[in-house]
């Protein structure tokens, strides 16, 4: 498949961001206000919303390599903590229409569209997939989605 020049420099301006973004130090206690993200099907995500329980978010773009299996993914959180805490997904600053052929028949969670990446930046994700954990409005995990999910969800669930 080709890549045109503008969609490179894109990919490469993006990367960039979350190399600085990186740099910056998460301190556990970040709290994002203003958050309204409009939702693939309806909808919207809103820091009151994120104010209320426990809240997993999974940050994902389609053209990150490490994305390419987070439909399994979410799945798999959405099955094991859906019962217990709101699982949703945030994609990182792509057009609808792109982000919809790319989920098919969705993900196991809501989509959610993050269209400047204000979401992202406010929780400091640096690496895609990325995973944020919120109890009651206060991230409690904020950094790339691991492996084992588990380990950083269960503490904020209980």
């Amino acid at each position: 498949m080709k890549t045109s020049s503008s969609s490179r420099v894109r990919r490469g301006a993006v990367a960039l961001t979350l190399a600085l973004l990186s740099l910056v130090a998460f301190r556990g206690t970040a709290r994002a206000e203003g958050i309204n993200l409009s939702c693939l099907g309806g909808g919207h995500l809103t820091d009151a919303d994120l104010e209320r329980g426990t809240t997993i978010v999974v940050v994902w773009a389609s053209w990150s390599p490490r994305s390419r299996g987070i439909a399994e993914r979410v799945g798999a959180l959405a099955s094991r903590w859906g019962g217990r805490a709101r699982v949703v997904t945030v994609n990182f600053q792509e057009d609808g229409a792109a982000v919809e052929r790319f989920v098919g028949k969705g993900l196991g969670a809501p989509v959610c569209l993050d269209p400047d990446g204000t979401f992202s930046h406010n929780y400091r994700i640096a690496t895609l997939p990325g995973l944020v954990v919120l109890k009651d409005g206060q991230a409690v995990y904020s950094g790339k989605l691991p492996d084992d999910p588990d380990s950083v969800i269960a503490p904020a669930v209980r």
